[in-house]
């Protein structure tokens, strides 16, 4: 895999001494060789036979690749080999990102992921079905009777934020600019390292400028949003600080803004080439209701990376201290030993086995509120558009990153008369 045809050239780090020959390919993340096939289609090349799990790329700063299910899942696992101290690429933009608890390891992670607990777990995202479920059916009232969308731009790029910045009692018309610095973080622009550095800053930078006004306003505060509980919340017993309550807060919002958006998108555009998944899914609300997490499995966009914490041998290769790993979900959630017949989108495995949510400590906090975005969506839209499949002539577009995006999602179905 090479980067020949994607624009301006790549920057090329030095190969180090620990790196052996045969474990080096050339893999652009943010410029996947052959994308226009399919994003999960085009990681899953790399599982071919004689890939090792452990492979290295001289691009996007240099740094090495988990190629299979129990690496991905061994990595994301165990912060004590494999840290949060960076976890973008490349290394140079990654060591810009200060959002929190994504970037802190236990013993301090733990007390900020449990204010984050606190506001996403199980028992207060069931609180919020009923709003959530508006949201959904008041966006597809606006499109369901003309008979065609793009699903995009009129439902995934809007639903998942709507119900966020509800809940965080933020203004919808703030949306256009934190989704542009949401961009600017997971799909940094530049040719270099050091150009990408400078995007993910400035995105980062833009996303703590946004909160800081907020934050002060709410300390002290009563409200119920989800941003005044959470900077209130006491760190071992201790009001949380205020460059923490940055990170914090920002860390909300990024994870609000792109992640749902694209893997509705991915599942969506695969439902309208598969009319037989469609049915399935309508035709049993449990089916549906256990396809969910199977939909997580099929279509993860994630591709965030560790840092090597220590020297140490591992998986035949020799990795120093300050090394990264790329852990793209996607190896884990589409690899044979794990999931038989992965690519196809089977709501009736009997086990489900994925990284979409990451693992370990940093397992997603948000993952309660994301299946009850997914599941709220399907069960809405089915029971007002039960059969739809893609405008003849068109087809989606794949970009690839720390986030993957879909874009051009065409969608029809027969209009009521």
């Amino acid at each position: 895999m090479n980067d020949a045809d994607h624009g301006p050239t790549i920057s090329r780090a030095p190969i180090p001494e620990n790196v052996p020959e045969d474990r080096i390919y050339e893999i652009n993340m943010y410029a996947l060789d052959g994308i226009e096939a399919g994003y999960h289609e085009t990681w899953l090349k790399i599982q071919q036979a004689g890939v090792p799990d452990l492979i290295w790329t001289p691009l996007t700063g240099g740094h090495w690749i988990a190629t299979r299910g129990d690496v991905v899942r061994e990595v994301y696992s165990d912060p004590s080999r494999f840290c949060s101290e960076v976890i973008f690429l490349p290394k140079a933009a990654g060591e810009k990102y200060a959002m929190i608890p994504a970037k802190l390891d236990p013993p301090e992670h733990t007390p900020y992921r449990q204010a984050l607990d606190r506001v996403l777990n199980a028992t207060q995202v069931r609180k919020l079905e009923s709003r959530v479920r508006q949201m959904a059916a008041d966006l597809i009232a606006t499109f369901a009777d003309r008979g065609h969308c793009d699903f995009v731009t009129e439902y995934s790029s809007l639903f998942p934020i709507h119900v966020f910045m509800a809940l965080a009692d933020l203004p919808l018309s703030d949306v256009p600019i934190l989704s542009k610095y949401a961009e600017g973080m997971t799909r940094p622009t530049g040719n270099t390292p050091e150009e990408m550095a400078e995007s993910l800053d400035s995105a980062n930078l833009g996303f703590f400028a946004y909160v800081e006004p907020i934050i002060q306003r709410r300390r002290g505060g009563s409200g119920d949003d989800m941003i005044t509980s959470v900077v209130n919340s006491k760190i071992n017993g201790e009001p949380m600080p205020h460059d923490k309550a940055l990170g914090e807060v920002a860390l909300l919002l990024l994870a609000g803004l792109d992640t749902v958006v694209h893997l509705l998108g991915y599942a969506m555009a695969y439902l309208a080439q598969h009319p037989d998944k469609v049915a399935q899914l309508g035709a049993d609300e449990g089916t549906l209701r256990l396809g969910v997490e199977e939909i997580f499995r099929r279509f993860p966009v994630v591709s965030a990376a560790r840092m090597v914490a220590k020297d140490m041998h591992y998986r035949g290769v020799d990795l120093k201290r300050g090394d990264m790993i790329l852990v793209p979900t996607a190896l884990h959630n589409l690899d044979e030993a794990h999931n038989a017949n992965p690519m196809d989108l089977d709501f009736f495995r009997s086990t489900v086995s994925h990284s979409t949510f990451g693992g370990g400590p940093h397992r997603c906090a948000g993952l309660h509120l994301a299946r009850l975005e997914v599941m709220v969506t399907l069960q809405e839209w089915l029971r007002r558009i039960p059969s739809f499949s893609l405008r003849d002539g068109t087809r989606p577009v794949f970009h690839s990153g720390i986030v993957a995006a879909i874009g051009n999602v065409e969608l029809v179905w027969p209009a009521p008369n």
